[in-house]
């Protein structure tokens, strides 16, 4: 079986959306499927302006082309698409040439479930929905808007795939010889954050909390890994609630040095104020870290017991605080959330897209 997956790429600062594609893609080669990975983003840094551009090619003219020259050479284009408008337009453009090329079309959609884009964007939606065959979506939040707003036609095409881990390089690791390789205080109770530095990612909120924080406990270190244009508002706010001795802004990390910053810390925080599925908390479990995080998108969805994690609402920052102190006094039991997280490795959901191909593959040539 020959793939055509079409996704952006792990740049610095790329987000689960890339993390998805290009795991998917290497799991897939690996049970065997031939994958061409065409990029909807430059693999190098740019400046700001050449960036856009690149993209916006890649994502329009540039896709057209591929289509038009090679997509009869694949038995599945598989388009990566997320939200806003940018972020959609690979399958706008898929879906517009699928009508007059013919190809077997599975779309999946990484945004957030928002009622309002879905109905926005309605009858862009629509030329989606008529022309995939199969349109994936991260959260069950997300299907349940799709239902309501495009109907039962619209509810059998989507189904569900959630965004995954590598369980052979997310795996638990030695605590104290993590923190010695990464200089990392051995007393201390580390919180970890690992997310780019958008305003939607809630970070203002999680160093707010650490004012309650240390009011109850001094023995607290919030690391946060990640980049992005709320950085100096964020360094600035450290500042100025005087938490630079508990509070450290590290930067961007490879991604294949997530592992040892996870497995060096106590426990893992997502304080976002809308996600799909993140990938980071999946990759979390799957170190045997427990997460505190928002009640928000796909989170309930993953966190369903108490065992596995503890969950609030966004922007509330007092209620965070109280459950980080809740996490940091349990004793909890990692191999169990270990256990847990298997079902999402990238290994079992590589599986589970093929079952899928096999079946549009097969039931369009019956």
């Amino acid at each position: 079986m020959r793939v055509l997956m079409v996704g952006t790429v792990k740049t610095r600062g790329a987000g689960g959306m890339a993390t998805h594609t290009e795991e998917l893609i290497t799991h897939l080669r690996k049970l065997g499927i031939t994958v061409e990975h065409y990029k909807t983003a430059p693999a190098k840094e740019y400046p700001k302006v050449i960036d856009k551009l690149l993209r916006a090619y890649t994502r329009t003219i540039g896709l057209s082309i591929k289509l038009l020259k090679d997509s009869k050479n694949f038995d599945i284009v598989h388009i990566q698409a997320s939200g806003p408008l940018g972020g959609l337009l690979p399958a706008i453009i898929g879906a517009v040439w699928r009508k007059l090329l013919r190809f077997n079309l599975i779309v999946t959609f990484h945004y957030r479930p928002d009622k309002e884009f879905l109905k926005k964007h309605k009858r862009i939606f629509d030329l989606i929905f008529s022309q995939a065959e199969v349109f994936f979506v991260v959260s069950q939040k997300q299907r349940e808007n799709i239902t309501e707003i495009f109907g039962d036609k619209a509810a059998q095409k989507t189904m569900l795939t959630y965004n995954g881990f590598d369980s052979n390089i997310f795996h638990p690791m030695d605590k104290r010889l993590c923190r010695e390789k990464l200089g990392l205080p051995v007393q201390k109770k580390i919180i970890l954050n690992v997310a780019n530095m958008y305003p939607v990612k809630g970070h203002k909120y999680l160093i707010e909390s650490m004012k309650y924080i240390i009011n109850h406990r001094r023995d607290i270190l919030l690391v946060i890994v990640g980049d992005g244009p709320s950085r100096d508002e964020l360094e600035e706010q450290v500042k100025q609630l005087q938490l630079d001795e508990c509070v450290k802004l590290i930067g961007p990390r490879p991604h294949s040095e997530i592992p040892l910053w996870m497995n060096a810390a106590d426990l893992f925080v997502l304080s976002s104020l809308s996600e799909g599925n993140p990938t980071v908390m999946f990759e979390a479990l799957g170190v045997g870290l427990p997460f505190v995080g928002t009640a928000v998108g796909g989170i309930p969805e993953i966190i369903i017991s108490k065992d596995y994690g503890l969950l609030c609402p966004p922007k509330d920052p007092e209620c965070l605080a109280e459950k980080i102190l809740i996490a940091l006094n349990k004793e909890w039991d990692r191999e169990k959330i270990r256990k847990y997280a298997e079902q999402f490795t990238w290994d079992n959901i590589a599986k589970r897209t093929l079952e899928v191909y096999r079946t549009v593959t097969t039931k369009l040539n019956e």
